[in-house]
């Protein structure tokens, strides 16, 4: 184990350069993405002295997409960044995809920074270990950094295989001194360590198959490399985080009925230190034309469990989530998602509300909301119990 200091973004600097050079081949380019304003306020004192109550949060994510030579040869480049009043640290900027794609018959092969989502549940993805998470922009753990990467999928019948290597390793980065949803130490991201020697420059590599039989769909995968989540270790008046080696089976299940959608995500870990399993499933039922209207109701059910028990790193050792999703199928797009989380061995709880609708052509107005309460002092959990907050967002596409 070594300690280091990060260049990541050096990295993706130097990345972009040589990537843009792609671009110079004359042809119409399709531009899209978005700017968005954020409020963002908290209910009560921090937990932690330096917090703040909130702030405003500026971001932008253009998109540039192009393809030639009848979809066989394509690039896409899609940068973010957001500039945040109150912490320092969510200040960033990242390159979310930046990526050539060459296309030969059922062969696909892709080339530089790219996204990959793998999962189905609600609650969690336990499966989708690809890219590292951003935890600057929401504790949901569903925005994601660009990986580098080399893939390759070969289409059969109705799925494939994919064979993904990874050779430069992005760090997670972490809240500041002022930043919420962070432990009572702030994690230094400078203090990172590895069990590999090659710290951020091992070879991970996964390979994963999915098809599609009738009302089913699943995918086996296998990662094998550092773990994207690490541990925290104490380093004086900080936390360092801590990236050990991981072997991971995944698999993912998802059957579709009339109105029933049945999903379960399962995954075995190996590392140096423990085995363990873990996995999360339920269903949504969804209420189609409910008072004889055009607005649809699903109601979703599903439980975590992780064979760790209380030692688990993850609050979603032994829970139950229950919540209901409506969508009014108007012009606006308008939607919500709101739900329970109930720990059943601490008796912990916490609501969250999603909604959004669309104003005009091209503005987006979201809602998000996350409440803590009776939070137990043993859950993972209890480092939030203050970070009860209410979010609005705008967003104007283009």
């Amino acid at each position: 184990m070594r300690t280091k200091r990060n260049s990541d973004m050096k990295k993706i600097i130097i990345t972009a350069i040589v990537f843009s050079t792609l671009l110079s081949r004359p042809a119409v380019a399709e531009w899209s993405g978005n700017v968005a304003v954020e409020l963002r306020g908290f209910f009560s004192q921090g937990a932690w002295p330096g917090q703040g109550d909130g702030g405003v949060s500026v971001s932008a994510q253009p998109e540039f997409r192009h393809q030639w030579n009848d979809g066989n040869f394509g690039v896409t480049f899609i940068p973010f960044a957001r500039l945040d009043s109150m912490d320092d640290e969510r200040s960033h900027a990242d390159i979310r995809e930046l990526d050539f794609l060459w296309v030969k018959g059922d062969w696909e092969f892709r080339a530089g920074i790219s996204k990959v989502f793998w999962g189905v549940t609600e609650t969690q993805h336990l499966v989708d270990i690809i890219n590292q998470t951003d935890v600057l922009e929401d504790i949901d753990h569903e925005d994601k950094l660009g990986q580098p990467m080399l893939r390759i999928t070969r289409t059969i019948g109705n799925g494939g295989i994919d064979l993904f290597l990874m050779p430069w390793f992005r760090e997670r980065s972490f809240p500041g001194v002022d930043g919420r949803f962070r432990p009572p130490l702030v994690i230094d991201k400078d203090l990172s360590l590895y069990e590999s020697d090659d710290e951020e420059h091992h070879l991970d590599w996964s390979i994963r198959w999915n098809q599609s039989i009738d009302n089913l769909d699943f995918a086996l995968s296998w990662f094998q490399g550092t773990s994207r989540e690490p541990l925290l270790l104490f380093a004086g008046d900080a936390l360092a985080p801590f990236y050990f080696q991981l072997k991971q089976a995944g698999l993912e299940l998802q059957y579709t009925g009339e109105a029933w959608l049945w999903k379960l995500e399962a995954v075995h870990r190996e590392t140096t230190a423990e085995d363990y399993n873990a996995f999360v499933g339920g269903f949504e039922y969804t209420f189609v034309g409910i008072n004889e209207s055009a607005a649809d109701l699903g109601v979703l059910l599903e439980y975590n469990y992780d064979s760790r028990d209380h030692l688990a790193l993850t609050v979603f050792e032994n829970d139950i989530f229950a919540g209901m999703r409506l969508a009014l199928n108007d012009p606006q797009s308008s939607e919500l998602l709101a739900g329970v989380m109930y720990d059943l061995d601490f008796n912990s709880k916490s609501f969250r509300l999603e909604a959004s609708r669309r104003l005009g052509e091209s503005y987006k107005l979201g809602v998000e909301a996350h409440l803590f309460w009776d939070v137990d002092p043993l859950d993972p959990m209890y480092a939030f119990r203050k970070d009860d907050f209410v979010q609005i967002t705008l967003a104007s596409y283009f």
